[in-house]
């Protein structure tokens, strides 16, 4: 039985989660780095890792490891001439096998399934607090870069002919998405996070063209999605993460199959 104290944790994280799906679904679904996204995601569970052999907070051990990954990945894409398909796979499967690995040596993988699909009700005080600040770290870098994470999202060619430092944004977005996986970590897992990460934004971006409108639009259906499913999952007893992915698909296809009708209906 989940008592209130775990209850009053998992409501404060999942808005702090709904707040970085919100600020960076729309940056990783308009640069098209959905992929990406899910390759740093499967990458933390190395620092799911090093959190459990070294005996710290697996989300700290996230921290420290998950934007290391996601910006070594952005070097390899940029500085080689290795197909991004190909560097996308390379992460997604060392970043999991060491995982596995540094669990193993610990003599404790049964804490990874936690992280895998997620568990928002067993969020600690100290990791909503990390949750917290993380937050303001995305807000703050938004605020400050704003045009500059525009321009490169909705095209990278033409910000670099302009003036716009390209390269350094690349990398501070490939981070920020990393910052964003280690935020969503407890709530929804590692290995549903493109879900929260992709669907609520890419349903804004079908309702509006204006980049502010979008954050909003997709931080609102982040908040619902996660709320639905955190409540179904509490009175049900399911699992948080699974509960939350299927909403966001489910919504997703509602939206579609409600606009096929809507089209039909026009033409007839």
């Amino acid at each position: 039985m989940i008592d209130n104290y775990a209850l009053v944790n998992a409501i404060i994280a999942a808005l702090l989660t709904a707040v970085a799906a919100g600020l960076m679904g729309v940056y990783i679904v308009i640069r098209r780095m959905v992929s990406i996204s899910g390759s740093v995601a499967h990458a933390s569970l190395s620092g799911v890792g090093l959190g459990i052999i070294s005996g710290i907070s697996p989300v700290f051990g996230a921290l420290v490891l998950t934007p290391l990954a996601a910006f070594g990945m952005g070097a390899i894409i940029k500085k080689t001439k290795l197909p991004e398909d190909t560097a996308i796979g390379m992460l997604w499967a060392s970043g999991m096998a060491l995982g596995v690995l540094l669990a193993a040596i610990a003599g404790n993988t049964s804490d990874l399934a936690t992280y895998l699909f997620g568990d928002i009700f067993a969020v600690s005080e100290g990791e909503l607090i990390l949750m917290a600040v993380l937050d303001v770290v995305l807000l703050l870098a938004v605020a400050r870069f704003y045009r500059e994470l525009l321009s490169v999202s909705f095209d990278e060619e033409f910000s670099e002919i302009v003036g716009v430092p390209t390269i350094p944004i690349y990398f501070m977005l490939m981070v920020l998405t990393a910052i964003t996986v280690v935020i969503m970590l407890r709530a929804i897992g590692i290995i549903l996070v493109i879900a929260l990460l992709a669907i609520p934004a890419a349903l804004s971006r079908r309702l509006t063209h204006r980049l502010p409108k979008m954050m909003l639009l997709s931080f609102l259906l982040s908040a619902i999605f996660i709320y639905s499913g955190l409540f179904i999952s509490y009175y049900f007893t399911l699992p948080s993460g699974a509960i939350i992915s299927l909403i966001c698909v489910g919504a997703f296809l509602g939206f579609l199959l409600a606009r096929g009708k809507k089209r039909n209906m026009q033409i007839n």
